[in-house]
C-alpha cells in the first residue's frame, strides 16, 4: 500500500470520527448564526476537518522536532476541540498549546514514560490539585514511525470522554503517517544521492587518465588546445562531482555533455562525429542532474571503445508540447535486446548496465512509469535512446538558483 493510500485512509477515519464533534459544536451554534446557505451541519463539519487538517500536515512532513510541533499542535488542539494539546519525544516535551503548562508538564513524561511501555492508548486521570484547571482527564496515544513509538499525542479534557478517547487515537495514528511520509521523503532523497553517486562512480579512473593523456600529447604540439581542453576538463569534472541539487537544466546538462564529447574528441579523433540540433526553447527545462550525461558515455562506450570504425552520435533536443524530447542516436555495435531487457531490470551490473538502469529508474520515480527510457537497437544496428521530459512537474525544479547558462 503506498504512501499516500496510507495517507487518505487515516485522514478518512479522523474525519468520520472528528466530525461527530464538529457537528454538535455547528448546531449548538446554529440559533445564533444566520442561516447561510453553507451545506448541511454534517458537510460544514467535515470541511473544516479537512482544513484544519490540511493545516497541521506540512510541518509533521518535515519530522518530529520542537519547531514542527510546535507550528502543529495549535491544529491538533483545534481539530479535537480539546481545552489542551501536547506532543512530545521519548524524552520531553515538544510542544505544548492551552493552559496548564506550568504544573503540568513535569508530570506528563512520567506518563509518557509508561505508555511507551506498552505502547498503546491511555486515558488517565491528571489529579491535578489546581482548583481551576480544567485539565482533569488525559489522552495519552502514541506516535509511531518506521522504529517504533517516537513520541506521544496527550490531549486533555475536563471529564473523562470515551469519544475523546477514540478520536485522540485516530489524529495520533494520523500524525504517524504523516512521520512515516517524512521519514519516506528522507529515505527517498539518500536513495537518489545513492544513485548519483553510482553515476559519479562511472566516471572511471581509465577515462580521467585518458582525458588527462589526450591532453598532455597536445602540450608542445598545439598548447593553446591543450590550455582549451584542460578548462573543458575542469569544467566537466566541477559539473558532475558538485555537491547540491537533485535536479539541474537541459542547458547545464548538455554543456557537461559537450564538455565531454570535447575530451572524448581529443582521444578518438576523426573517428567520432557528433551532430547537435537544439531547440532553445528547451534549454531552460528541468530535469534530474547526470540525466543524459551517462546515455551519452554509453553511445561512445558502444560506437567507438567496442569497435575500430568511426561512430556518429547525434544529439536531438526538442519542443514536444507539454514536453521536451531528447534523442541520443549512435550508429554503433548496438546490443542484444534481450540483454538491453535484463540490464534495465537491474539484473545486470557493469558501467552501461549503472547508466542505463539508473537513468531509466530515476525517470520512472520522479515523473512516473510512462517516462521511462525509450531504447531501439539491435546487434549491430546501433542504439537510439528517447527521453521524454515533462516541462513542468510539481517539485522538480532547478536548486542552482541560476538561470540556465546558454548552449551553442
Amino acid at each position: 500500500m503506498t504512501g499516500a493510500v496510507i495517507a487518505a485512509l487515516a485522514a478518512a477515519g479522523v474525519i468520520l470520527l472528528v466530525a461527530g464533534i464538529a457537528v454538535g459544536r455547528l448546531m449548538e451554534r446554529r440559533g445564533s448564526r444566520p442561516d447561510l446557505d453553507l451545506g448541511t451541519p454534517v458537510e460544514r463539519a467535515t470541511f473544516h476537518t479537512l482544513h484544519t487538517a490540511s493545516l497541521a500536515a506540512p510541518p509533521l512532513r518535515a519530522g518530529l522536532t520542537e519547531d514542527t510541533a510546535r507550528k502543529a499542535a495549535r491544529r491538533l488542539r483545534s481539530l479535537l476541540g480539546t481545552e489542551a494539546l501536547c506532543l512530545t519525544d521519548r524524552e520531553s516535551v515538544l510542544a505544548w498549546d492551552g493552559p496548564g503548562i506550568d504544573h503540568h508538564e513535569h508530570r506528563v513524561m512520567v506518563r509518557v514514560a509508561e505508555m511507551l511501555d506498552s505502547g498503546r492508548s491511555q486515558s488517565v486521570q491528571t489529579r491535578c490539585e489546581e482548583f481551576e484547571c480544567p485539565l482533569r482527564w488525559a489522552v495519552i496515544a502514541p506516535l509511531t514511525g518506521e522504529e517504533g513509538v517516537l513520541g506521544a499525542l496527550v490531549a486533555y479534557g475536563s471529564r473523562e470522554s470515551a469519544v475523546l478517547v477514540r478520536a485522540a487515537t485516530e489524529v495520533a495514528r494520523w500524525v504517524s503517517v504523516q512521520l512515516e511520509l517524512a521519514e519516506l521523503d528522507r529515505s527517498r532523497t539518500r536513495l537518489i544521492e545513492a544513485e548519483i553517486r553510482a553515476l559519479r562512480a562511472q566516471i572511471s579512473p581509465h577515462f580521467i587518465f585518458n582525458s588527462l593523456a589526450a591532453i598532455a600529447s597536445f602540450v608542445r604540439t598545439d598548447p593553446e588546445r591543450a590550455r582549451e581542453l584542460l578548462l573543458e576538463f575542469a569544467d566537466f569534472t566541477r559539473y558532475s562531482f558538485r555537491r547540491h541539487g537533485e535536479f539541474t537544466t537541459l542547458a547545464d546538462e548538455l554543456r557537461s555533455i559537450e564538455q565531454y564529447l570535447a575530451l572524448a574528441g581529443a582521444r578518438f579523433g576523426d573517428r567520432l562525429k557528433v551532430t547537435l540540433r537544439i531547440a532553445p526553447e528547451v534549454l531552460p527545462v528541468t530535469l534530474p542532474f547526470l540525466c543524459l550525461q551517462p546515455l551519452v558515455e554509453n553511445a561512445v562506450k558502444h560506437g567507438l571503445e567496442d569497435s575500430r570504425g568511426a561512430c556518429r552520435i547525434t544529439i536531438a533536443a526538442q519542443d514536444a508540447g507539454a514536453e521536451a524530447m531528447v534523442t541520443i542516436d549512435d550508429d554503433g555495435v548496438g546490443m542484444d535486446p534481450a540483454v538491453l531487457r535484463r540490464i534495465l531490470a537491474g539484473e545486470r551490473t557493469g558501467s552501461a548496465g549503472i547508466g542505463l538502469s539508473n537513468v531509466d529508474e530515476r525517470l520512472r520515480q520522479v515523473y512516473g512509469d510512462d517516462y521511462g527510457l525509450v531504447i531501439e537497437t539491435g546487434v549491430g544496428a546501433g542504439m537510439k535512446i528517447t527521453v521524454r521530459v515533462p516541462k513542468y512537474r510539481a517539485g522538480v525544479h532547478s536548486s542552482s538558483g541560476r538561470r540556465p547558462t546558454g548552449f551553442p
